[in-house]
């Protein structure tokens, strides 16, 4: 089977949701936290280039980091946003899920839906309850 990667932070409910649908399709992915293993330049452009969404969108607007950084500020330019990303990965925003079908940032979840080579073999709950999945494997 083809690979399939997902960047991932284990403490990320949306993350944990998101691997959790890749192996509910009978995948197992190949998993990089990318806490621990940031990507490099070169990587991270290209997973920014392969979703088609705007920097900004892969930048976790709500952690400290980014207000003391003044990285919302007008003016502040997509190179700012990676040297940013690259220099604190916690500001990447995550899951970001690379398969055979395409790259996806995971928010919500289930987007993951979109890319995933194969159906989900049964039902699937998010931890919060909310119902993804019924029992024949198809999205509710």
């Amino acid at each position: 089977m083809t690979t399939i990667t997902i960047y991932h932070n284990p403490q990320c409910g949306t993350s944990r949701n998101t691997l959790a649908m890749i192996r509910n399709a009978g995948i197992e992915p190949e998993v990089i936290e990318y806490l621990k293993t940031p990507p490099d330049r070169a990587t991270l452009l290209a997973l920014l280039a392969a979703t088609g969404e705007p920097v900004i969108n892969a930048v976790r607007t709500k952690e400290a980091v980014f207000t003391a950084l003044q990285l919302g500020a007008p003016g502040v330019t997509d190179p700012q946003l990676i040297d940013a990303m690259l220099a604190h990965p916690i500001l990447i925003n995550r899951p970001i899920v690379v398969t055979p079908l395409g790259t996806r940032l995971c928010r919500p979840s289930e987007v993951v839906l979109e890319i995933l080579p194969a159906a989900q073999q049964g039902a699937f709950t998010k931890e919060d309850g909310e119902a993804v999945v019924n029992g024949r494997g198809e999205r509710v």
